[in-house]
């Protein structure tokens, strides 16, 4: 297995992650019964902890997906490098501490996480745009 596609296997762990804090948050806030049942009522807008995890989880279903996407090409292609390894551990790192960042409340630091989870996706797509652009010419 790649280092690429392992970081795969650990972010599909880390949305499972994700996916239970805001449900957690949610029940803790709206009840058990809300969270057992066909939640067709309106309910109360989130807590700003609730909302945090909502939007935490949002976010990273934004870039999960490529960096999904580019494992597999990266495998496929067998295009990997030491550098789309290093990117592919940057995105995990910098998306694992995200999440509390955000849950905290702590604005600056958790763009930082944001940034360096984007700058790891850069460093595995950057190989892969010359093949890309020949294979299109």
């Amino acid at each position: 297995m790649t280092v690429e596609l392992a970081v795969v296997v650990w972010g599909c762990v880390l949305a499972f992650v994700h996916i239970f804090a805001a449900v957690s948050a949610k029940t803790a806030q709206y009840g058990t019964k809300w969270n057992v049942g066909a939640r067709d009522a309106e309910t109360p807008p989130p807590s700003p902890l609730t909302g945090r995890l909502i939007r935490a989880q949002n976010n990273f279903f934004e870039t999960f997906p490529i960096v999904i996407a580019l494992a597999l090409i990266l495998a496929v292609a067998r295009t990997q490098t030491e550098t789309t390894q290093l990117g592919a551990l940057l995105w995990l790192t910098a998306r694992i501490v995200y999440l509390p960042l955000y849950a905290l409340g702590i604005p600056v630091l958790r763009t930082l996480a944001f940034l360096a989870s984007v700058a790891g996706i850069a460093m595995m797509i950057e190989p892969l745009i010359a093949p890309a652009i020949q294979a299109l010419w």
